[in-house]
């Protein structure tokens, strides 16, 4: 089994901070990007690859079905479906960021003849984003917990 490593506490990596952490060459990498759909770092405009956490998660995950457990590709993409695959408990995770994003709208109440005219007015989007990305941020340090 491969050792822990310490991933950095930073919101993107480029490939070769990704190549160094995993301990792959970046060709290896590239490879790894068009056999398993999870890890799909995104490009910046410039073209270069910018990895997210999650991105390195799965690279350190792949490399040790791999290389340690000697899985093949088509066995270890078999075995990251089968572990992506939501379970309750994601679910009840998933139903709460639902929640805490439904949350932040605020009813504005107003007259109207006789009733209450209640609208939904919503929050900005840098506010829903930094909700996406908390939720995001969730599931994954749940999918290592569960």
């Amino acid at each position: 089994m491969q050792t822990a490593v310490a991933i950095p506490d930073k919101l993107f990596f480029k490939i070769g901070e990704v190549c160094d952490l995993v301990g792959v060459q970046p060709h290896v990498l590239r490879y790894w990007e068009t056999e398993f759909p999870m890890l799909q770092p995104q490009k910046n405009r410039a073209g270069q690859r910018t990895y997210r956490r999650k991105d390195v998660e799965m690279a350190l995950r792949i490399k040790e079905l791999l290389y340690d457990e000697r899985f093949t590709i088509a066995g270890a993409k078999r075995k990251l479906s089968t572990e992506g695959r939501p379970n309750s408990a994601k679910l009840k995770v998933v139903g709460a960021a639902a929640s805490v994003v439904d949350a932040t709208f605020e009813f504005a109440e107003g007259g109207s003849e006789g009733g209450m005219n209640t609208q939904l007015r919503p929050v900005s989007r840098d506010a829903i984003e930094r909700l996406k990305l908390m939720a995001e941020d969730l599931l994954t340090t749940l999918s290592r917990d569960i």
